[in-house]
């Protein structure tokens, strides 16, 4: 049965009035900041112009950094899923059953508490444009996980121009580039908003492959870069346009300095492309500081001075942050699960201080085969301390790991340490991204010394290795068990047609029963 919108509507805003643990909600006070929350997809650090990129030209995002606290040491999860999953809960993935970006190992667990219903039971107004990736089906989208307001395009990253635009579960073709018409739905959901405090959570697939963007923004790239390489900036450069245009409206509504902008990305730079990285080693679904480093740049014109922090962040402290930032209430049986921090302390302080400087944060790519996940404990997994990253980069050691089951990241480790290239990577430069590290043992890096991992520290370090690698087993036998129970180990169907290039054959169903049997309406195509 398709469900109306006014519907979903009015029960999003009956429990809008109550936390989870039916505790009312604290009233909507005029300093309230609004809150827009910009997610790009597949995006490394240094795919902006004041992030060092060569040939970008990216105004608007390197005005928005100079006015903004950039967290300099700012680490998310190796792909898609699991970093989104982390920051809409506050705890790291494997507490949320996701381990990989297919169905149904990208699913949130139904139980947990998540950002916007927080925020929702706060007073805020919740909106969600863009990529979801954490579960399509009753029970897991986005307005089944706190955001009253949504908006996404029927076929996912494919589908970049003219798409079919799912508004609130009701379909329409719209003329356009994706991103365009994303940033569109954001500054209306923010119109429409009124007086009342809004979440706006804005998801991107820019830069995600497939690759195209509109004529204008890839021309200035063409016969400098291959032309993949092209698409990819021109990607880049679309988003740099729409981020200066939601800046020039929030200043136009007189909404500025009442609005909390956040930039940043999902994970390192895009897996396969051979693509400036600022020189850090790696990339996506890698274990290595290019491939779960990204920008994060935090702005409240007027209250916070803009200034760089140095301090080990993450993705993990988004949630506690705008808790804190919004007056919602985080009750009392989640407070002691939440492995974040509030950043409020950095974000108002210039002056370098003091702040959980014993952190560990504990990263594994996790995108083994279903059934296997004992036999990668140690395949491509990290742990950070301030500056230090203890790795290990190699395949795991079980013959029933290959493509043909999803064991993409041991195949191509094994690739790559036979001296094989991968996509469009040099042999050379393949074996440094993928960095096949020497198995049975941990190695040590110091990345503000050392970006691209060049001098192994593990020897001449000992104690902090031994330390840091005594931290991973106990974290590892503590999260696995939750881990398994929350469907982290969950069997994936084998689906050839998810990885051609072209767009799906139409199907011979009406568009009213997809939208019933979708209620997101956005297919899982996503890599």
């Amino acid at each position: 049965m398709k469900i109306p919108f006014t519907l979903l509507l009015a029960v999003g805003l009956f429990f809008s009035n109550f936390s989870r643990a039916g505790e009312k909600t604290i009233e909507p006070a005029g300093t309230r900041p609004n809150i827009l929350f910009i997610l790009t997809d597949d995006q490394g650090y240094g795919d902006w112009k004041c992030t060092g990129h060569p040939l970008l030209a990216t105004p608007n995002v390197d005005r928005l950094a100079a006015e903004s606290v950039r967290l300099e040491n700012f680490q998310v999860s190796a792909s898609c899923s699991p970093t989104r999953a982390a920051l809409l809960t506050g705890m790291h993935e494997f507490r949320n059953g996701v381990t990989h970006t297919q169905t149904p190992r990208d699913q949130l667990w139904k139980d947990a508490t998540t950002l916007p219903e927080l925020l929702a039971s706060a007073g805020y107004r919740t909106g969600f444009i863009g990529k979801w990736h954490l579960g399509n089906e009753w029970g897991y989208a986005p307005q089944d996980r706190g955001f009253q307001w949504c908006s996404t395009n029927r076929d996912g990253p494919r589908e970049h121009f003219d798409p079919v635009m799912v508004r609130n579960c009701k379909r329409e073709k719209v003329k356009g580039y994706r991103e365009d018409i994303y940033f569109d739905d954001a500054m209306k959901f923010i119109t429409e908003s009124g007086d009342q405090p809004f979440f706006a959570y804005l998801s991107t697939y820019s830069p995600h492959d497939p690759l195209a963007a509109p004529e204008e923004f890839v021309a200035p790239f063409r016969g400098k870069v291959p032309e993949q390489q092209a698409q990819y900036l021109g990607m880049v450069a679309n988003l740099d346009y729409n981020i200066g245009r939601i800046m020039a409206f929030l200043k136009e509504k007189g909404l500025d300095e009442k609005t909390i902008v956040v930039l940043m990305s999902d994970n390192g730079g895009t897996w396969g492309l051979d693509v400036y990285n600022a020189n850090m080693r790696g990339c996506k679904a890698t274990a290595w500081e290019g491939g779960t480093r990204v920008f994060s740049f935090w702005r409240w014109a007027g209250h916070w001075p803009p200034h760089q922090v140095e301090n080990l962040t993450a993705h993990l402290d988004v949630l506690p942050t705008l808790c804190e930032l919004s007056g919602a209430k985080i009750p009392e049986k989640l407070q002691g699960k939440l492995e974040g921090y509030s950043l409020l302390p950095l974000l108002e302080s210039k002056k370098p201080i003091a702040w959980h400087e014993d952190r560990l944060l504990f990263q594994h790519v996790a995108r083994w085969p279903s059934g296997l996940a004992a036999e990668h404990k140690y395949a491509m997994a990290g742990v950070r301390q301030g500056h230090y990253l203890l790795v290990r980069s190699h395949p795991c050691d079980s013959p029933k790991c290959s493509n043909e089951n999803y064991g993409f990241q041991c195949s191509t480790l094994r690739s790559v340490n036979a001296g094989g290239k991968e996509a469009t990577y040099t042999a050379a430069n393949a074996a440094f991204h993928w960095g096949v590290s020497e198995p049975g043992r941990w190695s040590l890096f110091h990345l503000k010394k050392d970006p691209a991992c060049k001098k192994d520290l593990a020897k001449s370090e000992p104690s902090r290795a031994a330390s840091m690698a005594a931290a991973y087993d106990k974290w590892w036998d503590d999260v696995y068990p939750v881990m398994i129970e929350r469907g982290g180990d969950l069997e994936m169907k084998w689906d050839k047609k998810l990885f051609e290039k072209k767009p799906p054959a139409k199907s011979k169903e009406t568009e009213d029963s997809k939208a019933e049997k979708e209620p997101l309406g956005e297919k899982n195509l996503n890599s």
